[in-house]
């Protein structure tokens, strides 16, 4: 949703809930609290820590880090496998709270929402105390170790930006008149969406800070973006209206995995993961009705090397066992033609596979000679049976293991799937 013109009422609210995996882990199990853990993928030495506790990143551990470099800097630190289900399952319990203050409510990630009360300002006339309403339905109705930050702006840009400023279980609100003394204690690279080199084209262009930026005019913006973001920019930073509460369309879907040493021992092993990648791609694609005309397959290993190859296919694909076929022919000629070591190997650091380019399932033109047709029928209608009654009991050859070894994990902003049928925007 795009709204233009002059929004000067916070009434926009940006929930980001603190070091969420790791107060999962805590709130499920009472021994992990008040101590300082790091939820990982796999716990093994080479492991990485992907969600830090507030206790963690108190004594120094950050996201990224190797979790034998973490627990030198920290011999207390407790390492948790990580909990997609479980996470997935508190996220939609505090979005169900967040929607009993509104239906404007907007998932950003597995851990930040949007709040939009613009449509409830009768109802709401204070909101400050909806925010710490939200504080305190959160601790009592999902879980008593649940912090979160909420920021509370005009737009959802400087609600986002006031949700950074305070943590963890901050509180703070931006507006016409409070603006530029936030704007005055930040870097460029502050400002959510602004990285490195952005700052840098922003610095060679005489705009150093945030106050700069906030000032520059539109023009002189987007000619130094080169686009409509520098608009963009101006908007956000001068109360001109909302321009990111917009809910897109897919533009791209990758499934990836970190292996550990355990998980890559055997060329059978890694071949399941790609298959598991595919099969979660077709899950993606078949629900969001739509087939790929470009498959990228990439492989990172622990020498610092890579293996990159991105087809684009003669006729559009949705069914994973065709992309994966397509993916193992393409790299073992490129084994065959340069006389090279599998590239599926124990050296293997990280697998994904990525697919972009989509067409509407109904615009597809199916090939006269195969009955495609009836393909396509039998995959929603495998999908629709999984979503009613549960991924376990209608299951393709291809999902039958005697003890998968890949698990399940999840990204801080793969939720689009959790709300795309409920989504008000």
């Amino acid at each position: 949703m795009k709204r233009l013109g002059e929004f000067t009422k916070p009434t926009i609210l940006f929930v980001d809930m603190n070091s969420f995996f790791a107060s999962c882990e805590q709130q499920v199990n009472f021994y992990l609290r008040d101590r300082p853990i790091a939820v990982c993928v796999y716990t093994g030495k080479q492991g990485c820590v992907i969600a830090p506790s507030i206790e963690a990143k108190q004594l120094g551990i950050k996201l990224g880090m190797r979790l034998d470099e973490a627990v030198k800097i920290c011999p207390e630190l407790i390492p948790v496998e990580t909990n997609s289900r479980r996470y997935r399952e508190f996220h939609v319990a505090i979005i169900n709270v967040l929607r009993q203050f509104t239906p404007d409510v907007l998932p950003k990630s597995i851990d930040e929402a949007v709040v939009d009360l613009t449509h409830c300002q009768l109802m709401y006339q204070d909101v400050w105390e909806v925010a710490l309403r939200i504080k305190s339905d959160i601790r009592t109705k999902v879980g008593d170790y649940l912090n979160c930050s909420i920021g509370i702006a005009p737009n959802a840009f400087l609600a986002k930006l006031a949700s950074d400023i305070q943590k963890p279980d901050g509180l703070v609100m931006i507006t016409p008149e409070t603006i530029d003394d936030v704007l005055t204690n930040l870097k460029l690279t502050d400002l959510p969406g602004i990285g490195d080199r952005m700052a840098k084209r922003l610095e060679d262009q005489g705009i150093l800070t945030p106050l700069n930026l906030r000032y520059a005019s539109p023009e002189r913006l987007r000619a130094v973006c080169k686009s409509i973001i520098g608009w963009h920019w101006h908007l956000r930073l001068n109360f001109g209206g909302e321009v990111d509460l917009e809910t897109s369309a897919y533009k791209s879907m990758q499934a990836m995995r970190t292996l550990s040493k355990s998980q890559r021992q055997s060329a059978e092993q890694l071949d399941e993961l790609l298959q598991s990648l595919c099969l979660t791609l077709e899950r993606r694609m078949v629900r969001q009705d739509v087939f790929c005309q470009v498959v990228t397959f990439d492989c990172r290993y622990h020498n610092g090397r890579n293996y990159s190859d991105e087809v684009k296919l003669p006729e559009p694909k949705q069914d994973s066992m065709e992309l994966y076929h397509l993916i193992r022919q393409r790299f073992e000629r490129f084994q065959e033609i340069n006389r090279c070591e599998p590239i599926l190997n124990q050296s293997i650091r990280s697998m994904s596979v990525s697919v972009n380019r989509f067409m509407p399932a109904q615009l597809v033109s199916f090939s006269l000679f195969e009955d495609n047709t009836r393909k396509n029928r039998l995959r929603k209608a495998l999908y629709e049976v999984k979503d009613r009654f549960g991924n376990d009991k209608l299951m393709r050859a291809t999902e039958l293991r005697d003890n998968s070894i890949y698990r399940d994990v999840i990204g801080f902003g793969s939720i689009k799937d959790l709300h795309d049928d409920q989504n008000p925007f």
